[in-house]
């Protein structure tokens, strides 16, 4: 059974790549394919689902800053949009539990999107992530409201969760760097999923709080990315058990295409409401661009209306619903910055006038040099480049790096190096070299080809990964690539053959 599972994944998910969609896509297909062909959701797979979706709210925790989730662009935001779209789909879905239940996105899906395109960081994806926590604190209102659960008074003790930091770091810094990492972090996530759920909250929210512990922490960002496959691993359950759960049987077709259709308001009405609190036209797009899908959520409450009878549709024609909002969410998400590409020049019509939060240079300050991604391999540029002579200036879409480089004296500011009003308007006169120290190859790309477009002269070098992004990047323009795996190995060799020689030639000298 679990082979054909695995098997069918594979293969959909595969297919969905060939057509330039993300591989969940195909998990959601499958799901519904293998409930049609007879096969129903088990025990085992439930399970394996809910531990994948705890991993990633933990991950997600191990990110977030909780100051973010104060930001009144968060609060404000995120509330009317879940008011407003609520009263929009009051029309359609009847009772109001299910309605303000629909104004949820996915937490699972997004994050997931987020974390593919290394832009849970960025000034857009904090938001989009404080936005959804808002909204999973909301949906355990709302479960607690529909008879989902009732919370123990034993929740009090939760507001004693932050002193348990100290503790829990201690150990973090004990569990070494394999399989114990690996295993302290799995723990860490079913322990605070487990602790909330027994005392009547959700255990999403757990896993999620529990990963905050460690925001911040100097091997937080290790334990994530130890974690990375195991996580990957099991939201493929996830996506498979949405199908598998409820399947095709009693669809209400038109009640269906109806609240699909509206699901389309999402994003322009995050983009309105991103607009009105001052945001850029570019980061209001990409975050409600994100955001414009249905939640798993909503199938929780669902299941809970029809506990009590007012669910006014069939739980499978929900599930099919938040399924196909997904699909349609995904690769909208997916390609956010090339859509905003296109659309620019009437989006940019509606952004208000003045000074923004999310604002980015346009002058370098006579830098030489420009590194476009701070993290370890554009810092290490940094350093090496300002021993040498050059003036560098960095740019980062994460503002918590920015403030850590200025900390420390260096020029870098905020930039998001996929908006193509950033290329437009910063002045690269005087500049020899872009260096694209950048993690996602769409975006390096982008930034390449933005560089070409504007005639830049100087040398264009970006990390490659893999040996088949090596055309794509040279057809954008890049002129030379380092490949920081490989070529790590080489530098390393050159440096033991310089230890050697010297070793000869101390040697030779006493002999």
């Amino acid at each position: 059974m679990e082979a054909l599972w695995v098997a069918t994944a594979f293969a959909l998910g595969l297919f969905a790549t060939r057509l330039g969609l993300p591989p969940l896509v195909g998990y959601l297909g499958a799901g519904f394919g293998l409930h049609a062909l007879g096969l129903r959701e088990t025990d085992f797979l439930h399970h394996a689902a809910e531990i994948g979706v705890l991993l990633l709210l933990f991950s997600l925790g191990l990110k977030l800053r909780p100051k973010d989730l104060l930001d009144p662009r968060v609060l404000g935001v995120g509330g009317l949009h879940l008011l407003l779209f609520a009263l929009l789909a009051l029309s359609f879905a009847g009772p109001f539990p299910l309605a303000l239940a629909l104004g949820l996105s996915s937490t699972v899906l997004v994050a997931k999107l987020l974390e593919d395109k290394r832009e849970l960081t960025t000034y857009h994806g904090r938001l989009a992530i404080g936005i959804l926590v808002l909204q999973d604190l909301v949906a355990v209102s709302l479960l607690t409201l529909v008879g989902g659960g009732s919370v123990s008074p034993w929740a009090l003790l939760l507001f004693l969760f932050p002193l348990l930091r100290l503790g829990v770091a201690w150990l973090l810094e004990r569990s070494g760097h394999e399989e114990l990492l690996v295993l302290y972090g799995l723990g860490l996530a079913l322990l605070g999923g487990e602790t909330f759920r027994q005392v009547g909250l959700s255990p999403e929210l757990g896993a999620l709080l529990t990963g905050t512990l460690l925001s911040g922490h100097a091997k937080g960002t290790e334990m994530a990315k130890a974690l990375w496959g195991l996580k990957e691993a099991f939201l493929v359950a996830f996506f498979l058990n949405i199908g598998l759960r409820e399947g095709l049987q009693g669809v209400e077709a038109g009640l269906v295409l109806g609240l699909l259709l509206l699901s389309l308001l999402k994003a322009p009405l995050f983009f309105l409401l991103f607009l009105l609190f001052g945001l850029r036209a570019r980061t209001a797009f990409v975050a409600g661009t994100y955001l414009g899908n249905y939640s798993e959520f909503a199938l929780i409450v669902g299941v809970a209306l029809e506990r009590v009878g007012l669910l006014p549709m069939g739980l499978g024609s929900l599930a099919l619903l938040v399924a196909l909002s997904m699909a349609l969410s995904a690769p909208l998400g997916r390609y956010s910055h090339t859509l905003y590409r296109r659309l620019e020049p009437w989006l940019l019509r509606l952004e208000r006038k003045g000074r923004h939060p999310d604002e980015e240079p346009e002058r370098l300050d006579g830098a030489t040099a420009l590194i476009v991604g701070m993290g370890r391999t554009g810092g290490a540029v940094y350093r090496v480049l300002e021993a040498g002579g050059e003036r560098p200036f960095g740019l980062d879409a994460d503002p918590e790096k920015v403030e850590r480089h200025r900390a420390k004296g260096r020029r870098v500011l905020y930039g998001d190096t996929e908006d193509p009003e950033l290329w437009e308007r910063l002045d690269l006169s005087g500049v020899k070299a872009v260096v694209l120290a950048l993690p996602d190859l769409e975006a390096k790309l982008l930034a390449a080809r933005w560089l070409k477009e504007r005639g830049f002269r100087g040398v264009v070098a970006a990390t490659s990964f893999h040996l088949e992004e090596d055309p794509a990047l040279e057809a954008a323009g890049v002129s030379l690539l380092f490949h920081p795996f490989r070529e790590a190995g080489e530098r390393l060799a050159e440096r033991v053959l310089e230890r050697l020689t010297i070793m000869g030639e101390v040697s030779h000298g006493r002999s």
